[in-house]
């Protein structure tokens, strides 16, 4: 796989980026060194290999679902600084 002058100023044109000639070349010889490097993945053996999503081994402390005693509506509208109708009133952002 190896990246074109063509592909640059594509995902230059994408981005709304305005390259110069010599910007486009360089950054095409770059991005070839990157996908010629990324290659290099493809010779090692990775047969007996187990796939991972993290290098480290993660796992998820999770807690029962408990319910608990909540604020009524009154003492969460103290906090309000506008209230209609046992709701937050907020001003409109939209016309």
């Amino acid at each position: 796989m190896s990246i074109s002058n063509n592909d640059v100023q594509h995902v230059a044109k994408l981005a709304r980026l305005n390259l110069t000639a010599e910007e486009e070349q360089t950054l095409t010889g770059q991005l070839n060194a990157i996908l010629k490097y990324a290659e290099k993945l493809n010779e090692l053996d990775t047969e007996n290999i187990e796939p991972t999503t993290h290098v480290l081994h993660v796992s998820n402390v999770m807690r029962e679902d408990e319910t608990k005693e909540s604020l009524s509506i009154e003492q969460v509208m103290r906090n309000a600084p506008d209230e209609e109708d046992g709701q937050f009133k907020v001003p409109a952002v939209m016309e």
